[in-house]
């Protein structure tokens, strides 16, 4: 994994209004600590930031943090964003050792095509390894080529990359293959509730009537 050099500054302003004034300077409030150091408080530049994010890495990328006292190797471990602009709001960030092993949730990306006649039902979309902190995977990927209804493939059955644990249950499933129901079936069901429907509300009538009476 390549690392995403970003310049760190120390925050002196704290609270809800310190983070909305570090927010509006175009800087994203953060806390770094980890190793038996105490937090230090620090900015860093949105721009920087979201850009550091969109590398094959995603949220996991490794990141050298220029501190005013020399330079640190960093992971993101919480990362909260604005829920309707998607900015980030604020970044918690764990130090890290070269050679150090660190648990990780990393996406889980398809490949391939199931049979036209099965639908794809993705159960977990992230995984939990362990891994060298220095060679986390961006990605972990399956091939679905050929899968067909009824078939599935567990966390277990993943190919992982040389040096990484799988921490999810390895009986999990991550994809599984469901039968495409025929427009007979899609139009059975639908009239099968349109008469549960009317059962219901005529139920619902009657027992009103009962009731006025």
């Amino acid at each position: 994994m390549s690392e995403v050099r970003i310049v760190a500054e120390p925050r002196t302003e704290f609270g809800k209004g310190g983070a909305r004034r570090t927010r509006k300077a175009g800087k994203v409030p953060a806390v770094l600590y980890g190793h038996g150091q105490p937090p230090r408080h620090i900015s860093l530049q949105a721009h920087d930031l979201f850009h550091a994010f969109k590398t094959d890495a995603g949220t996991n990328v490794l990141l050298r943090l220029e501190l005013s006292d020399g330079t640190q190797l960093a992971l993101p471990k919480d990362v909260q964003r604005h829920p309707i602009k998607g900015s980030f709001e604020h970044v918690d960030l764990v130090i890290i050792r070269r050679g150090e092993r660190v648990t990780v949730e990393v996406p889980v990306t398809l490949v391939g095509n199931a049979e036209s006649d099965t639908l794809v039902d993705q159960q977990l979309t992230v995984v939990s390894l362990q891994a060298d902190a220095t060679d986390i995977p961006g990605s972990i990927e399956v091939d679905i080529t050929g899968l067909k209804a009824g078939a599935n493939v567990s966390a277990g059955q993943l190919v992982l990359p040389e040096g990484s644990v799988l921490e999810t249950d390895a009986e999990q499933v991550v994809v599984q293959g469901l039968a495409r129901l025929t427009a007979a079936q899609v139009d059975a069901d639908l009239a099968g509730g349109e008469t549960a429907g009317g059962a219901a509300a005529a139920a619902g009538e009657q027992a009103q009537a009962g009731s006025s009476a």
